[in-house]
């Protein structure tokens, strides 16, 4: 890429809350570069190859920011990409059963059928590592293991980016239903909405004021990532975008009813679940960081996930994680807010 002739950039990111679901939503990544002459864009709008990319992250000029299974599986697989910063909104995570189901405990379900999706693609299958960490969690909470029970795959089609359809339970429920296994893992808005419509009952769920190494998972911490060549020949380009980011959150930290709004949005999911996946305090923890704990728990993650084989080969967060951009960020964002505080 020559560095001088940047004219686009993509973004992609999950549905699930975000920063950049704020920004996208408000247009600010587009007016952050519009007197350059460089667009902005989601892949979304590219070929499907284009549209890929969300989860290979191969294109050069990239940002992502989304569920850190396929972020790092990327990496392993030799995509050269940067970790910009890292987000943790804790979340509903839960085991369930139908509401007739004989169990009602977790403890109960050691040694039962534990439902998990299966993609059946070479892509990384993200549905499946997010169930299996959800079990690992609940049971872990009684001493058991993943061992310790049957897992029974559930054919569902691929993830497709920015169709919500694609994102819920309905095949482990049909599944449920059909009597192939006795429990399933769900997480976020689309397994909230089941439990407040009353289509599963929950066993067990995460103490999401608990530990967080306790609640790790795909969505926590969350990775924002951008393709290394353009971290490396344009960090101004980078600086800016995570500055919106902050923007972006800071915005939403005084307007939580709007941001679950854009979240329910992003999401296809009701309010109601939005509300009651990742409760009131959505809109204070958007801000991008780096903090140890974060990095952390994003270390037990890939250990997790090389265990399971959802990854190719070992990297070393160290070398993955550039802080300069997310630190100039923030101290130019903080320049212009004391600014424009003392010219009020």
């Amino acid at each position: 890429m020559d560095a001088q002739s940047v004219t686009k950039l993509w973004y992609t990111r999950c549905p699930v809350p975000s920063a950049s679901g704020i920004a996208i939503a408000r247009g600010l990544l587009e007016a952050e570069y519009a007197d350059d002459g460089i667009a902005v864009g989601p892949v979304t709008e590219g070929s499907t190859a284009t549209q890929e990319a969300h989860f290979s992250h191969g294109l050069s000029a990239l940002f992502r920011e989304g569920g850190n299974v396929p972020a790092m599986a990327a990496r392993s697989g030799g995509a050269r990409t940067t970790l910009l910063g890292l987000t943790f909104v804790p979340e509903m995570q839960a085991v369930a059963v139908l509401p007739d189901s004989p169990f009602a405990s977790i403890g109960e379900l050691v040694g039962r059928r534990l439902l998990t999706p299966d993609h059946g693609i070479e892509r990384v299958d993200f549905f499946r590592a997010m169930s299996l960490r959800g079990y690992h969690h609940a049971l872990a909470s009684v001493g058991a293991t993943l061992g310790d029970c049957e897992e029974v795959a559930v054919a569902r089609p691929p993830a497709v980016l920015g169709d919500p359809r694609t994102d819920g339970y309905d095949w482990e429920v049909e599944a449920l239903r059909a009597g192939r296994g006795d429990a399933i893992s769900i997480k976020g808005a689309h397994g909230a909405d089941l439990i407040v419509r009353g289509v599963v009952r929950p066993v067990w769920s995460v103490d999401t004021a608990g530990p967080r190494l306790a609640q790790v998972n795909n969505g926590t911490p969350r990775t924002i990532t951008v393709s290394s060549a353009l971290a490396e020949q344009r960090p101004d380009i980078v600086e800016r975008y995570l500055r919106t980011l902050v923007r972006a959150a800071r915005w939403g930290r005084e307007r939580a009813s709007a941001v679950a709004d854009i979240v329910s949005r992003e999401i296809g999911a009701s309010r109601a679940g939005v509300d009651a996946a990742y409760g009131a305090g959505i809109a204070a923890r958007l801000a991008p960081s780096l903090d140890g704990e974060l990095v952390a728990c994003l270390e037990d993650q890939k250990r997790f996930l090389l265990r399971h084989g959802f990854m190719k080969q070992d990297f070393d967060l160290k070398d993955w994680i550039d802080p300069v951009p997310l630190s100039r960020a923030l101290a130019l964002e903080e320049t212009e807010q004391t600014a424009s505080s003392e010219r009020r």
